[in-house]
Order: C-alpha cells, then structure tokens, then sequence
C-alpha cells in the first residue's frame, strides 16, 4: 500500500502576495517615474543628436573644399578642365599677347636699323637733312615693328593651336608634378627618396635610334645605363609627398565622415523630420556661408595682386577660372539641401504641408478618374499602387538620390534633371492609383504622407 504523500507546506503569502495590485499611489508614483525618465531619455538623444549635427555643420564647408582640392590636384583630367579655359579668356589672352609682343620687340634693336642707315646714307653723300630723317625713323619704326609682332602674336595666341598647346603643356606637367608626389614610377619625372630624377630613356632610345638611321651604325652599342638625371635632392619632397597622402586621406573620408555624422543626427534625434529638416537647412546655410567667403577670398586676392604683375580683370579670370568646380559643387548641395528640408516638411504635420498635399491628391486623382471613364483602368496594378504608396514614393526618391550619389560631378541642372524625373514619376505612380477605379481611388484616399 502507497503512503499518502504529506500534504503541501502552506503559502505563507498566498497568490494574492505574489499578485499585488498596485493602489490609486502606486500607479501614479509609477506613472512619474516613468514620464521622467522618459524625458531624461528624450533629453539625452536631443543633446546627441544636437552635438552630432554641430559637427556635422562645421565639417561640412571643410568637406567640400577639402574633396575639390584633393580632386583638382590628384586628377590630371580634373586639372586640365580646370585651367582649360583661361587660353580662351580675352584678359587672360591680352596680357600673354602684350608681354610676348613686348619682350620680342625690346630684342630687336630698331635703333642699330636708324643707325645703320643713317650711316649708310651719310657715306653715300646724301645731305645731311635726309640723314637726319634717318635717325628719326627709330619711334616710327619701332611702332611698325610692335604693330607687325602684335598682329601675328595675337593671331597665334587666339588659335586653336594654342588651346592645344596650353592643355597638352598644363597635362604633362601636372602629371609630372603629381607622379612626384605620389611616388609613382609612371612618366619622365619621378622621385627617389628625396631625390627627383628625370627619366631620359626615352630620349636615349630615339637619338640612339636616328643615329643609326643616319648611319653611324656604332651608335647601336649605346648602353642603357644611366637613363636618369638627377635634377635636385631636398629634404623636403617627402613632407610634400606626406601632405599629398594626407590630403588623399582627408578628400576621401571628410566628406564621407560629414555625412555619416549627418545620418547619426537625424537618427538619434527623437523626431527625425524635425532633425531632417534642421540638417538640411544647416547644410544650406553653411553652404551660403562658404559662397560669402568664396566672395571674401576674392576680394582679399584682388586687392593684393598688383596691378603691374597682372591686371585685375585677368586676375579675377585667373581666380574665378580656378574655383568654378568648388562654386558648382557648393551651389549644387545647397540645392539639394534646400530640396531635401523642402520635401521633409511637406511630410509633416503643417497646415501649408496638408494643403499641398490634398491639393496634389485632388489633382492626381481627377486624373486618374478621367483616365478610368476614358476606359483606362489599371485594375489590381492601381490597386497595389494605391495601397503601397509609401514604399513606392520612398522607392522613387531613393532611386533619385542615388542617381545623384553616383553623378560624376553633379551640377544645379543635373539636380534639376533628376528633381523633374522624380516628380514625374510620383505623379504619374499617383494617377495610374487612382485610375484603378472605386477601390483603388479608396484606397488612395486613405493613404497619406506621414504626418509625424
């Protein structure tokens, strides 16, 4: 027979003890501890997010200038575009036309022309009135012969050719200067340790060559060795090549730096449309602030130049030539900038952004309704827009941003491009929703932007 099993001790605080209601001061001491520490918690992302984007901002101009130096002095293509267009500036064009006239005609010495025919004619007897004459003719000779040396100068200088010659001479010597720097063994000029050494073979090869064409057959024997001159040694070609790695390093990785900061403060903020609007606008406003320097260095440059070295309108040419490419990147993210708080606001909560926004879904959909009593309907495809709107606006507008992320140097109207691109698209994926009949027009009307 089975012993019975002893019974149960029993609970001492029963299961209403391990239940416990919380009493009306319970649940409200609960209640503020709980809404402190929530704010304590909003608090911190704010002071996080704010010192993100406080970085974000003032990396932002550093970035830009920091990705234009770094591409204008490591790209040989990038550099030639760049000075490219001063052959063809009228001042830069008028002030290499007058000092070539100027140093070819100080060369020719009209007064030993004066004084030689002066000579000449005071032993051929003639009187000496006409020898006179003969010295007279220096100054309008001297005229002559800058009227004849400006002409042909202007009409060499203002050529094609010299377009040719300017890229083709400012090309090789970027790339010589460049391959100096980086260590690269490519080309004429190189560099070893701090040496800098000019590659000669190649002129070796062709002498060697044309001395055997020529005949000296001996010629072939001519060795290899000693393809190299040494143009000079300095110890400071390898702070050079050290400043050339670091702002490789610094072109690279700043901007990309700016933007993760950027991304971490509108994620870490308690409203990210808030935050995004206030990034892009911060952006904006940095931007604008590096056009006004832009402005500022200008000037100070101007005024520093003096005008016997170069006059001012070539000097402006010179330096409005050389941050073109820095003004184009600047104004094209302060259009961007300017476009993404635009978009981030007409998703919120405003009265002028519900007004946008029913106004383009009274537009679209009248649209669409046209479309359906013309025979058009899209059917289950409208369908599917209509109730998947957010994801395929957020699809389009991905698909625009990366467009302009992969863009080799965006400008203002390539940013337009893809800004008119995009909003094509999202009317024309809003008027096939609402072509889709009742239940697609339904399901439009019930799907809005965010309003958070």
């Amino acid at each position: 027979m089975t012993p019975a099993a002893p019974p149960d001790p029993p609970d001492p605080g029963g299961a209403a003890d391990r239940q416990h209601v919380m009493t009306a001061e319970e649940r409200a001491e609960y209640e503020r501890l709980r809404r402190r520490a929530a704010v304590r918690h909003r608090r911190a992302r704010q002071a996080g997010s704010s010192v993100l984007l406080l970085l974000a901002l003032l990396l932002a101009p550093l970035a830009v200038v920091a990705a234009w130096v770094q591409d204008t002095v490591s790209d040989t293509d990038r550099y030639v575009r760049t000075v490219a267009p001063l052959a063809s500036e009228p001042a830069v064009q008028d002030v290499v036309i007058n000092r070539l006239t100027d140093r070819v005609v100080a060369d020719v010495d009209v007064a030993a022309v004066t004084d030689a025919l002066a000579k000449t004619l005071q032993d051929a007897g003639a009187p000496p009135r006409v020898v006179e004459g003969a010295k007279s003719l220096e100054g309008p000779l001297r005229d002559a012969v800058r009227t004849v040396v400006d002409r042909t100068v202007t009409r060499v200088i203002t050529s094609d050719a010299f377009q040719q010659v300017w890229e083709g001479a400012n090309r090789r010597a970027h790339a010589a200067v460049v391959n100096m720097l980086t260590g690269d063994r490519e080309g004429a000029l190189r560099a070893e340790g701090d040496t800098v050494e000019l590659d000669v073979g190649a002129v070796v090869d062709q002498v060697r060559e044309r001395l055997v064409d020529a005949g000296f057959d001996k010629a072939a024997a001519i060795p290899d060795s000693d393809r190299t001159i040494t143009l000079f040694q300095t110890e400071e070609l390898g702070k050079a090549q050290d400043a050339m790695r670091l702002l490789d390093v610094l072109g690279t990785w700043l901007p990309v730096l700016t933007v993760v900061l950027a991304a971490l403060a509108v994620w870490t903020a308690p409203a990210h449309r808030v935050m995004l609007v206030t990034t892009a606008a911060g952006v904006a406003l940095m931007m604008v602030v590096l056009l006004v320097a832009l402005a500022v260095v200008r000037r100070v440059y101007l005024d520093s130049v003096p005008p016997g070295a170069l006059p001012t309108d070539a000097a402006a040419a010179v330096y409005d030539t050389f941050v073109r490419f820095l003004r184009d990147s600047t104004r094209t993210l302060l259009v961007v900038a300017v476009i993404t708080a635009l978009v981030a606001y007409l998703y919120g909560p405003g009265r002028p952004a519900r007004a946008v926004r029913t106004a383009a879904d009274r537009s679209t959909s009248a649209a669409g309704r046209r479309l359906g009593r013309a025979g058009m309907r899209t059917g289950s495809t409208g369908r599917w827009l209509a109730d998947h709107r957010a994801w395929t606006t957020a699809v389009v507008i991905a698909a625009g941003a990366l467009a302009l992320v992969l863009w080799n140097h965006p400008t203002v109207a390539a940013v337009a491009l893809v800004l008119g691109v995009a909003v094509a698209v999202l009317i024309v994926l809003a008027v096939l929703a609402a072509a889709a009949g009742p239940a697609g027009r339904a399901a439009g009307r019930g799907t809005e932007g965010p309003a958070s």
